[in-house]
């Protein structure tokens, strides 16, 4: 939570200043300053009252809030939090990790003493997998906002889920699959407790705008998928295309490819797809079929506006808004085989609209099952692409075919 951005910046008059840091990355601590007060007798009051673990308790803070009807009074119901509190809970659930890395680097760099090296060289598992958690999460929404999961229930969720592996694969892997298992009921409300401050809750804001719990389920869902099928591979050209979308290309080659290939990979995927940023749209489903060599299926496209046909148009040459489409696929792969198409829209209007699409639809019509009818809805650079599979294997895809849309 911001809490910078979402409390005053004054404390009450008479009271004395109390700056500390926000916790709203703690994988990596932002410098957001806030006033607050030290509270940590009275919270240990409240918490044995409501019989609520008293961990960290002695570093609780009280937040000043100028918009509260209690401002110049303390009172029960001033907003609580406890960043130091916090920030030891994280680091004491990598500990273990921590250590080890840090003698390992003592080793490595024939030092005395583990002291010798610095805490802030130490990286653990832990933290570079929330920082790919994140990472994912922005490519993610960063075509629609709404239902952004926040950084403390990732960083949160997944300290939980964390089991001192030693690679970051291990750690993405373990977190994923159990750090909703953090995620409780009480009294019907849905509850993500800060482990620093137990009357906290770090889902509070789920209740009043579902869309925020729908958004992290849906983000948890995908990135159980792209990590988890990244990790069945075995080129590293597969990882790229399947993690580029949600992560970014440079950094998922920086992350899998030796410095020295990482500007040649990029030059010839520039050559052999210029249109490499449709392809990495964050809203794109990676192909989960298996590959086989040797199919091939083309793309042509027809035009018509108001009944009336305009002729065939090729990849990238503009057509009119509100225009139909229809596309065409050839293939040279032999029948019975079932035929996939991905449309994948771009662009504010089509992401206010929900309409940027992303996934696989399959004809369902066996005559119709090589052609695609389709609307130009929204003004910009679209793609659509066309896949064969045939017994659970991908024989062939189109490549994408780009439509760019005029007003």
């Amino acid at each position: 939570m911001a809490y910078a951005r979402r409390y005053g910046m004054e404390p009450p008059q008479g009271w004395d200043r109390c700056w500390t840091l926000n916790y709203s990355d703690s994988a990596q601590f932002h410098m957001d300053l806030l006033p607050s007060v030290p509270d940590g007798q009275r919270q240990r009051v409240l918490r044995e009252q409501r019989m609520l673990s008293l961990a960290h308790v002695q570093t609780s803070i009280s937040i000043t809030d100028r918009t509260h009807v209690n401002y110049r009074l303390r009172s029960d119901d001033w907003p609580s939090s406890n960043p130091k509190g916090y920030a030891d809970w994280f680091y004491a659930r990598m500990k273990p990790a921590f250590d080890q890395r840090r003698r390992a680097m003592m080793l490595a760099e024939a030092k005395a003493d583990v002291e010798d090296i610095p805490s802030f060289r130490v990286k653990t598992p832990l933290q570079a997998a929330i920082q790919l958690l994140k990472r994912h999460r922005d490519m993610r929404f960063s075509e629609v906002e709404d239902g952004r999961p926040s950084s403390i229930i990732i960083s949160t969720l997944a300290a939980h889920a964390y089991n001192q592996e030693g690679s970051v694969t291990g750690a993405l892997l373990s977190i994923l699959a159990a750090m909703d298992r953090f995620i409780h009921e009480r009294n019907g409300v849905t509850w993500i407790e800060n482990p620093s401050n137990p009357r906290e809750n770090f889902a509070d804001g789920w209740e009043h705008e579902p869309v925020l719990k729908e958004g992290f389920y849906e983000w948890l869902e995908v990135a159980r998928s792209d990590f988890a099928l990244a990790a069945q591979q075995d080129d590293m050209e597969s990882v790229i295309d399947i993690l580029a979308p949600r992560m970014g290309r440079p950094l998922v080659e920086s992350a899998v490819l030796p410095t020295s290939f990482q500007a040649l990979a990029r030059s010839r995927e520039k050559r052999r797809n210029p249109n490499q940023r449709l392809a990495d749209a964050p809203h794109r489903k990676p192909m989960t079929w298996p590959k086989v060599p040797g199919g091939n299926v083309h793309l042509l496209a027809r035009s018509s506006q108001n009944g009336f046909r305009t002729g065939y148009v090729s990849s990238g040459v503009p057509v009119r808004r509100g225009c139909s489409l229809n596309f065409m696929a050839t293939t040279d792969v032999a029948p019975p085989f079932k035929v996939y198409w991905q449309i994948v829209n771009t662009g504010k209007e089509a992401a206010k609209d929900k309409g940027l699409r992303g996934g696989f639809e399959m004809s369902t019509s066996e005559l119709g099952s090589l052609w695609k009818d389709e609307t130009a809805l929204y003004i910009g650079t679209h793609t659509i692409e066309c896949f064969i599979v045939k017994d659970n294997y991908c024989a062939a895809r189109s490549g994408q075919f780009v439509v760019d849309i005029k007003a």
